[in-house]
């Protein structure tokens, strides 16, 4: 899941001017999630015209095949694979599969059991397409929206959590060039990952200075996230930029000095 350099580029922009980047991440949720729907949508009824079966098969044997990709088998159940991961400690391919057929049980169980005790409820989600048409009954629905709802989730968990890594980088450097650091005291080479740090998270960026290195902490974090700012003593950051600080970061930065 990544960025468009587009989208980064509107990122700084909309950062170094004090205006808050977050409708740029939430324009491409939205663009990426409605692309998801249609094509989703499509598979859906493909399966759907193509199977004979009357039960909820068709779904499982269409978007629960194991040769498919493992991302789409957990999402298609109703998980996501950091979810998976975090429940299993793992999230291989077995794992997700089996993990997946275990939830999707489950899932369609409690349909099941909703629908039972909701009776006088009824829902039909019918999708055309190319003069075809194409009706899915209240289980079968239900699947799919709950389908559409993880997905909308992991997307947005993906790119909230990738926006200002991706970013990072960048905004160092056009800070420097605003301010006119000479080249001579950074270097865009050591943005890269330590990998001779045993907890190392973050990409690093340096200020350099007669001959000492300057770590640099960007957080592009929003004021109800104060507990980002702990990053600053976590890893002895000795410079620290963000768009946002709460009154509790900038307590914390006082108590630093």
């Amino acid at each position: 899941m990544t960025l468009t350099e587009q989208i980064v580029k509107n990122i700084i922009t909309r950062v170094i001017k004090s205006q808050d980047y977050r409708i740029e991440i939430v324009n491409l949720i939205n663009a990426e999630f409605l692309q998801f729907a249609v094509n989703f949508f499509k598979k859906i009824a493909y399966a759907k015209l193509d199977s004979k079966e009357i039960t909820i098969d068709w779904y499982k044997k269409a978007f629960m095949d194991e040769a498919l990709p493992s991302d789409d088998i957990a999402i298609n159940s109703g998980l996501n694979k950091k979810t998976i991961s975090n429940m299993y400690g793992t999230a291989t391919k077995t794992i997700v599969i089996e993990a997946a057929n275990e939830h999707f049980e489950s899932l369609y169980q409690n349909i099941q059991s909703l629908i039972e005790m909701e009776n006088e409820i009824d829902l039909t989600l019918t999708i055309k397409m190319k003069g075809v048409s194409v009706d899915l009954n209240v289980s079968e629905s239900l699947v799919v929206i709950n389908t559409l709802a993880v997905k909308r989730a992991a997307l947005r968990g993906g790119l909230w959590s990738t926006a200002g890594k991706s970013a990072e980088k960048y905004l160092m450097l056009t800070l420097c060039k605003m301010y006119q650091v000479p080249e001579i005291n950074y270097n865009a080479s050591y943005f890269v990952k330590d990998k001779g740090k045993k907890v190392d998270r973050e990409i690093d960026f340096y200020l350099l200075n007669n001959g000492k290195e300057y770590l640099c902490e960007v957080k592009l974090m929003g004021k109800g996230n104060p507990e980002s700012a702990d990053a600053i003593i976590a890893r002895d950051s000795n410079v620290f930029v963000a768009d946002t600080l709460s009154q509790q970061n900038k307590n914390q930065c006082d108590q630093l000095g």
